[in-house]
């Protein structure tokens, strides 16, 4: 099995202390991460050559690129990424790509671990 430390996260928040305590329990937890303010960064990220295999995204972000449309890039560059929702927003089903899980703010982060750990840590 694969170990956390084999992995990248794109972490996508708007919300500055919100992404950094999830940047850091991500990382303490020995995951490598990504980290973009709004969904034009993010998308810049996904565009270039770097390695990221999954995403974990606010809905909506400051910007005209929404987490919906991040994860939809993402999935077209990565057919079978784990995609992660962490939002306040309402959750809605037919939006989200293929096997991905959505949680709701505010949100704890032993199960945004397990769920990291469970989503690609599969093998």
């Amino acid at each position: 099995m694969r170990s956390r430390s084999e992995f990248t996260i794109l972490v996508v928040e708007d919300e500055l202390l919100l992404r950094m305590e999830l940047v850091d329990v991500l990382q303490d937890a020995g995951w490598n991460t990504l980290e973009a303010a709004t969904g034009e960064a993010a998308s810049a990220y996904l565009d270039q050559a770097e390695k990221i295999d999954f995403v974990l995204t606010d809905i909506r972000l400051g910007g005209a690129v929404d987490g919906w449309q991040v994860a939809e890039r993402f999935r077209e560059i990565h057919p079978d990424g784990a995609v992660i929702y962490v939002s306040a927003n309402p959750d809605l089903a037919a939006r989200r790509v293929r096997d991905s899980v959505f949680l709701g703010k505010p949100v704890d982060m032993k199960v945004v671990l397990g769920t990291c750990d469970r989503l690609v840590l599969k093998d």
